[in-house]
Order: C-alpha cells, then sequence, then structure tokens
C-alpha cells in the first residue's frame, strides 16, 4: 500500500513540472504527470524487488524525486521536439 503514497507523491510533482516547464500549449496537461507516476511506479517496485526496505529513505527519494527528475527531462525534450515539427511544418507550408 506504501506505493499509493510514491505514486500520489509522484503525480502532484508531475504536475508541478506541467506548470514549471513552459510551453503547455504543445502538450497535454497530463503529460507530466504520467510520466512522472509510470516512472515512480517501476523505481520503486524495482527497488522493492532488489531488496530496498519501505523505511529507506533512498527508496522514498528515488520513486518521488527522481520520478520528477525524469518527467522534467523528457517533458523538456518532447515540447522541444514539438516546436521543431511546428517549425518545419510551417515552413513547408510558407507559413
Amino acid at each position: 500500500m506504501y506505493i499509493l503514497l510514491a505514486l500520489v507523491g509522484a503525480c502532484v510533482l508531475g504536475i508541478a513540472v506541467h506548470f514549471l516547464i513552459g510551453g503547455r500549449e504543445l502538450r497535454g496537461v497530463a503529460l507530466a504527470p504520467a510520466i512522472a507516476t509510470a516512472v515512480a511506479a517501476v523505481v520503486y517496485t524495482g527497488a522493492q524487488w532488489a531488496g530496498v526496505g519501505e523505511d529507506s529513505v533512498w527508496l522514498w527519494l528515488a520513486s518521488t524525486l527522481g520520478a520528477a527528475l525524469v518527467a522534467a527531462l523528457a517533458t523538456a525534450a518532447l515540447t522541444a521536439a514539438r516546436r521543431r515539427g511546428d517549425e518545419r511544418t510551417k515552413a513547408a507550408l510558407g507559413i
């Protein structure tokens, strides 16, 4: 059940990532929280399988803050790719 705390924490941090990174009009509102939540689930489960206990601070830091960091990097990369794609499309259309 503790995994739910990590997932909710990562989702909340993902929402913060969405609002902190520019270009919100180029991506969906659920992109960053979804990435953060998925990464947190994988990291938490992997750490548990590796033998890290639920009382370890490293489990919580890796699954929440690590997920937020990955979500920030992925969101920034996807937003930049979308900008480049939009610029190429506008150039091709002559706009």
